[in-house]
């Protein structure tokens, strides 16, 4: 499935041949933005791309034939599901390539979310998880709607990580 966005930029499934650009460009998104240091445990989850996309949906931000940002779309009870509840849609692990960021990728993959979670039967809501640290991703995910739900928020298991909740319904 393929979803248009805004301008040059499409959204669709994310095939094997995308998997070492997913996995750069999510890499290096979280490296540059200082989330979390090269040898940190959850960056080899983040770059396990095949893992991912075996038991959770990969999707990719595709402009001018070139792959600019990735999304990871899983639902309740999935293996990576860590919050969605029946009859939501969560995702994870947005990351949009550094040299692509400022100019409305991640929104429009957001949107593109949206549209793509009021398509499906039984999806009323969409969930995401953010670190309290991640402002410039609460900045977003306000702006197109999406409200805490400060009582789903979680610490990461072993470590001092508040993660909060976002909620958006359809």
């Amino acid at each position: 499935m393929s979803v248009a966005l805004p301008a040059t930029v499409m959204l669709r499934r994310a095939v094997p041949a995308d998997f070492p650009e997913v996995r750069r460009i999510t890499r290096e998104a979280y490296l540059r933005a200082g989330h979390f240091a090269a040898d940190h445990p959850y960056m080899s989850v983040l770059e396990d791309v095949e893992h991912r996309a075996e038991h959770a949906e990969v999707w990719v931000a595709e402009a001018a034939g070139k792959v600019v940002a990735a999304v990871t779309v899983t639902f309740a009870g999935q293996p990576y599901s860590e919050i969605a509840q029946d009859g939501e849609l969560e995702f994870r692990m947005l990351a949009v390539d550094p040299a692509h960021q400022g100019g409305g990728v991640g929104r429009a993959a957001v949107r593109q979310i949206v549209e793509h979670a009021r398509q499906l039967n039984g999806i009323e809501a969409i969930s995401i998880t953010s670190a309290t640290f991640m402002e410039r991703a609460h900045k977003l995910y306000r702006s197109l709607g999406f409200r805490r739900a400060p009582e789903r928020d979680w610490y990461v298991s072993g470590e001092n990580i508040l993660l909060w909740v976002f909620r958006r319904q359809l």
